[in-house]
């Protein structure tokens, strides 16, 4: 009687995903079950799922695979790499010893099998995990690095188009070589931005609305820095009305 496995393929970002699918992962499981003689019964898929940020008690194809194995649903779990299991140093390693004593074998069609039958092997699985996160951990940090490279270099890092401006591609292209858009200042919304920074600047004040419980912040060194010709070019600064916030217990039209 052949052995039943569960696959799980994972990919940490949707981008990664192919054709609703992820390729690559699966077709190398596939191989690697038909030469163990294997029969895959059940596949998992999980995109744009990190194996980093997200706990295994929040993904719900964990979840599932331990509770069908349970069940004695399945004999093998087997997955690209280990580390799609997760990459989390303080659960995943113990996600994989959960599996292996509830009587299930967890493989990798590049790793081999994780096994428990010495304290060696518990230590090399914590190690792989910690390793894991560690790559995570920097991926991490290479990732804010850039982008904030690219904000400061004034490009157009995702996100809403900030009010006042549109996309405009200028040829430049990102690393998969896919065009990207770059912000312009939109000339129709620009009349309108200038119109209430004007009026934010040049008039008096106002005090709290008893109507809509909004406030006008003093004019403060934030709010000067729309007066300089290079701020322009960029986002709309925190203090654009549209991001003003109520003031706790401010009064509300239906309260009076």
């Amino acid at each position: 009687m052949k052995k039943r496995v569960y696959t799980l393929y994972r990919v940490s970002t949707i981008g990664q995903v192919e054709k609703d699918d992820i390729p690559m992962q699966k077709e190398a499981c596939h191989e690697f079950a038909e030469r163990q003689g294997w029969e895959i019964v059940k596949e998992f898929s999980e995109k744009g799922v990190s194996g980093f940020k997200v706990s295994a008690k929040d993904r719900d194809a964990i979840q599932e695979i331990q509770r069908d194995a349970l069940q004695n649903k399945f004999d093998i779990l087997l997955v690209f790499m280990f580390d799609r299991l997760g990459r989390r140093e303080d659960e995943t390693p113990f996600v994989v010893e959960w599996f292996v004593k509830n009587g299930i074998e967890v493989w990798s069609a590049k790793e081999g099998q994780q096994r428990f039958d010495t304290h060696v092997d518990k230590l090399l699985n914590y190690i792989r995990y910690w390793q894991a996160s560690g790559e995570s951990i920097k991926t991490s940090v290479r990732t804010k690095t850039r982008m904030e490279q690219l904000t400061q270099e004034g490009h157009f890092t995702g996100g809403c188009i900030p009010f006042g401006y549109r996309l405009e591609h200028k040829g430049r292209t990102n690393k998969r070589n896919q065009d990207v858009g770059d912000l312009v200042i939109d000339p129709d919304e620009a009349e309108i931005v200038k119109l209430i920074f004007q009026k934010y600047l040049c008039e008096a004040p106002l005090p709290v609305s008893c109507r809509t419980g909004y406030y006008k912040p003093k004019r403060t060194q934030h709010t000067d820095y729309f007066n300089q010709p290079h701020h322009q070019e960029s986002h709309l600064h925190w203090s654009h009305p549209k991001w003003r916030k109520p003031i706790r217990g401010a009064a509300r039209a239906s309260d009076h």
